[in-house]
């Protein structure tokens, strides 16, 4: 019983140590992600950033412009 006197307050002096090298870690930027940026421009996201209205699907747009059609679409830009 006379251990758990000692053993206490030594397992609280080292979690704080655990604690100040993990903050200090994640100041110094040791987390950082230097590959994802790196990645990322290989995703394809273009489908995202066009606006839903100006959204034409590749079927439609197929079957308009071989039918003639495509001259016919309208667009509201407002």
């Amino acid at each position: 019983m006379e251990i758990v006197y000692l053993l206490v307050p030594v397992t609280l002096l080292l979690v704080g140590v655990g604690v100040a090298i993990f903050a200090w870690a994640v100041k110094s930027g040791q987390y950082d992600d230097l590959e994802g940026p790196a990645h990322r421009i290989l995703y394809d996201d273009d489908q995202d950033m066009i606006p839903e209205d100006a959204r034409v699907d590749e079927r439609t747009a197929k079957t308009e412009s071989s039918a003639g059609k495509a001259d016919s679409v309208e667009r509201h830009d407002r």
